[in-house]
């Protein structure tokens, strides 16, 4: 149990919710405290009186023991045998579903992302949206929520015209099958480099064909979306991702008139240089663009047609886009143009934004002409784990089995552990590291406490009335704010809060390890250790679970 839960039920303050109540950076204040700052404004007092007067109304009980007010935080301090039996036999009995809920029970998430783009392989800049929106996948389920994760595939366009153009003038079928995304995208390559006036109206035309219902045009296109879902769903085996729908943007060619109809019904479409806008000037924005002056969909058009697709077919509660943040004002304009054709739903999407991936050198997607492939970066990270667990332990068993976990986890962590907003430098070394804010520092502590549990050989038991030292306290702590702070990554959309705590409770239970013996313990003292190591475990397991990570048994 989080006492953060129930304090805040306990104080019944406006403007103060379990998420408002932190833990203090020193222990000696108390076990959680409360800013009151933020209440100020609300209450019109300082900080200092509020949390005076917070004090003095607050009823002590067998659960909170003592409670102080300084500078404006209002301090709580617990009954520690009573929270540490609590949180233990919590863990102990929810084993995988500690931290879950049932809070989205009934209610429909909808995620879109990783977004492939059909003949082109995944490169590094693809490696966020896909591990972030997996992450949230799995939280969301992990709350009750039904989740649908949609991969809202880039098949549609004149590149595929290109692609069967190029084809058609160099492309053999057997090469194709062999070398798969690869090939293709080499032919994709080759036409833009070659590409003159009369390669260009035969790509247009292939285009034509496709939107056409041209039964060989299809055909070819089929293919090369098969050879790149095939690919691609290799690369999501690794990663741990699920998609309940590959609806891309094709889907959505019959589904785009009627919401031209329905703009134009509602006055909203307006013509601007022949081409048909909805004008977002009066919000702050430019205008969104509807219609090109050919009559071409562009990809508000698409949007507005699938955001409408999905709230017919899933009534959603939420749907969430994960899309770098340089599409920003792209979604603004979309929510804004649903918004004023009435949809009062649109207050349910969320561009859920993220920065930009590059490595050390600097190289991103694309680097003077050359791909850096996240299959080539989960390749390298696998290999250097399996070098740095070969050179600490070069006895251990299935150390390839255990590279792959170890490196797969580094890859989806790094991308992971920082605020999502923030642009990411890729580091192989880093990444890798057994100390520090890595995966591999985290699935190290697992290996640790699996070990001492493997060790002691017998079945762990929960003694009555312990009360934990301080070391032992700052884990139960930690255990105990698991099931808050997977409830606020979903509010935030923001994995990183699991990341983030998974290391924090690894530090506490690291330094618990170390300065408290456990197998050579007595009594009551190396039961209670041992029954925190194995919720410790537990907890950790479940973190990187949620992150889409595995955990070996030993490393």
């Amino acid at each position: 149990m989080d006492y953060r839960d129930y304090i805040a039920k306990k104080l019944n303050t406006e403007g103060v919710a379990a998420s408002d109540i932190a833990l203090p950076p020193n222990s000696e204040m108390g076990d959680y405290a409360l800013p009151c700052f933020k209440l100020a404004k609300l209450f019109r007092k300082s900080p200092v009186q509020i949390a005076e007067e917070l004090k003095n109304s607050f009823h002590r009980d067998e659960v909170i023991s003592e409670v102080s007010a300084v500078n404006g935080y209002l301090n709580f301090k617990v009954n520690k045998a009573g929270l540490a039996a609590e949180v233990l036999s919590e863990i102990e009995n929810a084993g995988d579903a500690y931290g879950s809920s049932a809070v989205g029970n009934g209610k429909t998430v909808c995620i879109d992302f990783s977004s492939v783009n059909i003949a082109k392989p995944f490169h590094i800049g693809h490696l966020s949206t896909t591990v972030l929106g997996g992450s949230l996948y799995k939280i969301y389920k992990f709350l009750g929520y039904k989740v649908i994760g949609i991969n809202h595939l880039g098949d549609y366009g004149t590149q595929f015209g290109k692609l069967i153009c190029a084809y058609k003038k160099w492309g053999n079928k057997d090469e194709v099958e062999k070398g798969g995304i690869h090939a293709i995208n080499a032919l994709y390559v080759r036409f833009n480099e070659e590409a003159d006036e009369q390669m260009e109206a035969e790509a247009r035309e292939y285009f034509r064909l496709i939107e056409s219902g041209d039964k060989e045009a299809n055909d070819l296109f089929e293919w090369f979306k098969k050879l790149t879902l095939d690919y691609v769903q290799s690369i999501y085996e690794k990663l741990n991702i699920t998609f309940d729908s590959y609806a891309g943007e094709r889907f959505y060619t019959d589904k785009m008139q009627p919401v031209v109809d329905e703009l134009k019904k509602k006055n909203l479409l307006k013509e601007s240089e022949g081409a048909s806008i909805v004008d977002l000037e009066p919000y702050g924005m430019p205008p969104c663009l509807i219609l090109r002056s050919d009559g071409a969909s562009l990809y508000a058009t698409r949007d507005l047609a699938a955001a409408i697709y999905r709230k017919n077919t899933y009534d959603f509660y939420k749907c969430l886009y994960v899309v770098a943040y340089q599409q920003n004002l792209h979604f603004k304009q979309v929510f804004k143009v649903l918004e004023l054709m009435g949809k009062e739903w649109a207050k349910d999407l969320v561009h859920v934004a993220y920065g930009m991936v590059s490595l050390e050198d600097g190289a991103m997607s694309t680097r003077k002409g050359k791909v850096v492939w996240l299959e080539d970066v989960i390749s390298k990270c696998v290999e250097k784990a399996y070098a740095v667990i070969n050179e600490k332990n070069s006895a251990l068993d299935n150390k390839e089995e255990i590279a792959k976990t170890v490196g797969l986890g580094a890859v989806i962590f790094g991308a992971l552990y920082n605020n999502k907003i923030k642009d990411i430098v890729f580091s192989y070394d880093k990444v890798l590291s057994f100390e520090g804010e890595t995966s591999v520092y985290v699935q190290y502590t697992c290996a640790r406490a699996n070990s001492v549990l493997a060790k002691n050989g017998v079945k762990v038991k929960l003694p009555k009335g312990y009360e934990p030292n301080a070391q032992e306290f700052e884990v139960v702590k930690s255990l105990a704010a698991f099931p808050q702070t997977v409830l606020d990554a979903a509010e935030k959309y923001e994995p990183s809060l699991i990341a983030r705590y998974a290391v924090d409770l690894s530090q506490k239970y690291n330094k618990f390890y170390i300065d408290c013996k456990i197998l050579t313990a007595e009594g009551s003292a190396k039961d209670f250790r041992l029954a925190l190591t194995k919720a410790a475990l537990q907890t950790l397991k479940n973190s990187l679970s949620l992150l889409g990570i595995g955990v070996p048994e030993k490393m």
